[in-house]
């Protein structure tokens, strides 16, 4: 069965390679949270992508993509990152502000705008957040690094990207200049997933457990 590409087919192939990224493989139940949809509509958009091909629907398990559904979604996410680049770099939008405009802008951009957006841009290997733009082959380079809670007191490392991209916790995150390539050390490390205290730019800041867990390390 043939499937049209909507712009709804893109968000949900999307978020669907951004949830089986994490955990291998995406539940509707985090698709219904992610879109913030009823989870009847999911129910039947699920269905209609697996007839389509592009989904792999195994009940009480999950939701993975197929190769069609995988390159789809790949090419939507060097297109949102890429939108990033264009809001935050040449029209100043604010980072946190950055990837709510830039998933309504993804939609409509070609091929050979992409093609010259890039070029403006000048070839950006990264979105404003840190994460890899995949290249026109679909090709995501990835560097070597860790999570900020996997670091022991004492090490210290820059941030290479943050995962996460609620407005709210990205503003909040800005405000303590945890952001790409900041310098960091882990000055105290705390059981049962207590906040993380750490020092950049000479301050001491602490950081919540489930905050500091989206966020990624280069160590020096």
């Amino acid at each position: 069965m043939t499937i049209k590409i909507t712009d709804v087919t893109e968000e949900y192939l999307e978020c669907i390679y951004r949830l089986q990224q994490k955990r291998g493989v995406a539940r509707t139940s985090e698709i219904v949270k992610m879109l913030q949809v009823a989870p009847g509509t999911v129910t039947n958009t699920i269905e209609r992508l697996e007839r389509g091909g592009l989904i792999l629907h195994e009940p009480y398990k999950g939701v993975t993509l197929t190769d069609e559904g995988g390159k789809i979604a790949i090419d939507v996410l060097r297109r949102h990152r890429l939108s990033e680049r264009l809001l935050t770099d040449l029209l100043q939008v604010e980072r946190d502000e950055a990837h709510k405009a830039a998933c309504k802008l993804e939609h409509g951009l070609t091929e050979h705008v992409v093609a010259h957006l890039e070029k403006a841009l000048g070839y950006p290997k990264t979105c404003p957040h840190g994460n890899p733009i995949p290249t026109k082959r679909g090709i995501i380079i990835e560097e070597q690094m860790i999570l900020l809670t996997n670091l022991n007191e004492k090490e210290k490392g820059v941030v290479v990207k943050i995962e996460l991209e609620d407005p709210k916790i990205l503003r909040f995150l800005y405000t303590l200049n945890l952001i790409p390539d900041t310098n960091i050390e882990i000055v105290e490390t705390a059981p049962f997933d207590k906040p993380i205290t750490i020092k950049s730019n000479g301050k001491l800041q602490k950081v919540r457990y489930d905050i500091a867990s989206k966020i990624w390390i280069k160590k020096f």
